[in-house]
């Protein structure tokens, strides 16, 4: 801000009139303007272009016009000519670079093209080649949006958290639309918020005389996505419904993410060309698997089933182990329509009660699916494992086979409980069996267990939700996982021995510096690290924790602190799982990546397919669909809170304390699976004091301390379905023994 204040303090000393020049008697204005180069001799000019070199050479500058260089120094109307003239003059000595009418000084720092993935809370990361992505602070992003093709400048020195930069030019908008909620009406127009944009970036909406009211989620077309106030401009294209009708909610994500939904008319006649049923004619040249003890087992509401499970007990008290896998590239051709789709998609979406396939119907839920006691195209994993685990031999076939049963996880836990009878309990027993060797085997190699329950929003027809559903963990989930891990990395390995160019699903390996802050919160939480943690450390620390209630906030805390997994040409190996070579190859209906591997085993990928731009692809649809599913899940939460506090406002619930911040308490509702946080102001009439090395806040005279891991107890003050957003209060602990998980509490009579 210096540079501004010499700038405000320069032209109150000198009214207005540049130096050496006579001012119009009526006007008042200057006579004529200076000439000649500046810089020189001229005294105006010299201290206008030491002050706008301060200015660019600031920390938080961004490319800028000159009119908004202008506005930015708040330079005078007189000296504006001036300051054009030091501009071009600056630009024609190489001192600055004039680059789509924006101004900025020359840099010596690497320049690198890609698409740009903003998070929600504003700062963004591209792709830069093979390397590691590149962070672009919030600062920094110079109005680019998620899916922007932008070029960006990175920084020559390299954080410990890795490479960061700055956008200097956005090359391509994603996209021409945005979705938005209304906010308020002003004066003929709307405001309306874009979940794109964020809070702090507001959007005008021009309606031409349709009547919007407050909650209104519409589509508009993008104006200006900067005018002269800094704002985004658009105009009404269509209306979606109201923030108060679920029955919207994944129409509205669908169009706020732009998903493709439904598919074109030449895909969908390619899917039906092949009936419903395998014909002789697809079985040429395959191993026939029908008459083997194939089983399937999936989640209740699962309709497409891509994977199915033999094993049998062979010689020498070895296990010969079938994991078969639907082979949709049989159905799925390059270069066709089908394909096409695919590709466009990269993967199905899934939200609660429905989802957005990647594949038409006639193949996803239909002909490749592994239905029982119907044929089936496949492709098979055969491994043989001594009775320790080892591997001891495999094959891969193109198969048929006929699955005998369709298990749910909830009726194969039955059965393996001895609640229910099955034909094929002697199946599930040895699968579990087997299951155990390889989790001591991935336990040997330093992999991590959370074995993490999962919340399900259960929706009726209208899409309301009914209940959040916890789903365990159980064994029948692990001994699925524990056989699809192996046969992808089994295909990983095979294809990477050919020398073929495969699509890795890749985790890099996080640095030291990331884990300070789960080192620090395992510690507040009471359990014992030693000073430097070692790979093998953390996997003690979660092995001691795995009764611990603390558990879930252990394993969130640690994800957090590691880099997202993702599908790469190049392979770095797989950090989380422990393996140096792993694909997917397990799940062919619902993503793309897995049916290019299915190509890739029997030499049908054609040799122009590029594998890195469609890593690169998969890895980001595979961003957008985990963002759009996560929107609508925690909309379907805040609908389900909304219900239990408009029939009781004032209960109560228990929450679990998850992180402690200088300015917040933050916590978790398990009744509806939310985050909230209340600010340290509102904690409670006390001054609270954060210790950072504990990570606690302490009541300066009441002495009452908040640390993770604590149960403490709120109550809801308010939904804000637009922003995603929940109010708690902290409330003293309700007069009962024990809160039910999901009903909370009636608060104490006083």
């Amino acid at each position: 801000m210096r540079s501004l204040f010499i700038m405000r303090d320069m032209t109150k000393r000198r009214r207005g009139t540049p130096a050496g020049k006579k001012a119009d008697k009526k006007t008042g204005k200057p006579a004529s303007q200076p000439t000649g180069k500046p810089g020189k001799a001229d005294k105006t000019a010299r201290n206008l272009t030491k002050t706008l070199l301060q200015f660019l050479h600031g920390k938080r500058y961004k490319p800028s016009s000159s009119s908004e260089l202008i506005q930015l120094l708040a330079i005078p109307e007189v000296h504006q000519p001036l300051f054009q003239e030091i501009l071009n003059d600056l630009v024609s000595k190489k001192e600055l670079i004039l680059q789509r009418q924006n101004y900025s000084l020359p840099s010596t720092a690497e320049l690198a093209t890609g698409p740009i993935s903003v998070h929600p809370k504003g700062f963004g990361f591209v792709k830069h080649g093979n390397g590691p992505d590149v962070f672009i602070p919030r600062h920094s992003l110079m109005d680019a949006v998620d899916g922007d093709t932008v070029e960006i400048e990175i920084n020559p020195v390299v954080s410990a958290k890795g490479p960061e930069g700055q956008v200097i030019a956005i090359l391509k908008r994603s996209r021409t639309h945005l979705a938005g909620t209304i906010l308020r009406k002003t004066g003929r127009h709307y405001i309306a918020y874009a979940p794109l944009l964020g809070q702090d970036k507001p959007v005008i909406v021009k309606a031409k005389g349709t009547a919007l009211k407050e909650g209104d989620r519409i589509i508009c077309k993008v104006k200006e996505w900067r005018n002269a106030d800094d704002i985004v401009e658009g105009e009404l294209s269509r209306f979606i419904g109201h923030i108060s009708d679920p029955s919207v909610d994944i129409k509205a994500a669908v169009e706020e993410f732009e998903l493709p939904d439904g598919f074109t008319r030449e895909a969908l006649d390619e899917a039906k060309e092949y009936g419903n049923k395998v014909t002789a004619k697809d079985m040429k040249g395959r191993t026939d698997l029908s008459d083997w003890e194939c089983v399937t087992i999936d989640p209740d509401t699962a309709r497409d089933y891509d994977d199915a499970i033999s094993l049998t007990r062979v010689e020498q008290g070895h296990y010969l182990l079938g994991v078969h896998i639907a082979d949709v590239s049989h159905y799925v051709k390059p270069d066709t329509h089908l394909d096409a789709e695919a590709l466009l998609r990269c993967n199905s979406t899934y939200f609660p009660g429905q989802c957005i396939p990647m594949l038409p119907e006639e193949l996803s839920n239909e002909l490749c699916s592994l239905k029982p006691k119907v044929k089936r195209l496949t492709q098979s994993v055969l491994a043989e494992f001594d009775a320790q685990g080892n591997l001891v031999d495999y094959q891969i076939h193109r198969s048929c086979i006929k699955s005998q049963k369709r298990f749910t996880y909830k009726e194969a836990f039955q059965v393996l409980q001895n609640k229910k009878k099955s034909p094929h309990a002697p199946l599930l027993n040895l699968m579990v069996e087997l299951c155990n060797l390889f989790k001591q085997k991935r336990m040997e190699r330093g992999s991590i267990d959370f074995a993490m329950p999962d919340d399900v929003v259960i929706v009726n027809e209208k899409g309301e939700p009914l209940k959040i559903e916890r789903v365990e963990y159980d064994i029948t989930h692990q001994m699925i996982e524990e056989f699809m891990l192996k046969a992808n990395e089994l295909v990983a390995i095979h294809l990477a021995k050919k020398g073929k160019p495969l699509i890795y699903r890749v985790h890099e390996s996080p640095t030291a510096e990331s884990f300070q802050d789960f080192y620090t919160f395992a510690r507040s939480l009471g359990f014992s690290l030693p000073a430097s943690p070692t790979h093998k450390d953390i996997q003690k620390l979660f092995q001691e924790a795995k009764t611990s209630p603390l558990l879930p906030q252990l394993s969130v805390s640690f994800i957090r602190s590691m880099r997202l997994a993702c599908y790469s040409s190049d392979n770095i190996g797989h950090y989380g799982l422990a393996l140096e070579h792993y694909c997917h190859f397990t799940s062919p209906i619902r993503r793309y990546t897995d049916l290019i591997i299915q190509r890739l085993l029997f030499d049908e990928l054609p040799d122009s397919a590029d594998v890195n731009s469609v890593a690169t692809a998969c890895s980001e649809k595979e961003r957008i669909s985990f963002r759009a599913e996560s929107s609508v899940v925690l909309l379907k939460k805040l609908r389900l809170a909304n219900t239990h506090f408009k029939e009781d406002p004032t209960r109560i619930y228990p929450a679990i304390v998850t992180r402690v911040k200088p300015f917040a308490l933050f916590f978790e509702v398990p009744a509806f699976d939310l985050e909230g946080n209340i600010h340290v102001s509102k904690i409670g009439n006390d001054y609270f004091e954060f210790n950072p090395a504990r990570m606690t806040f302490r009541g300066r005279r009441s002495g009452i301390t908040y640390t993770a891991g604590q149960t403490i107890h709120v109550r809801l003050d308010k939904i804000d379905y637009i922003l995603l957003q929940s109010e708690w209060a902290l409330v003293p602990s309700p007069d009962i023994k024990a809160v039910k998980r999901g009903l909370g509490a009636k608060p104490r009579k006083l």
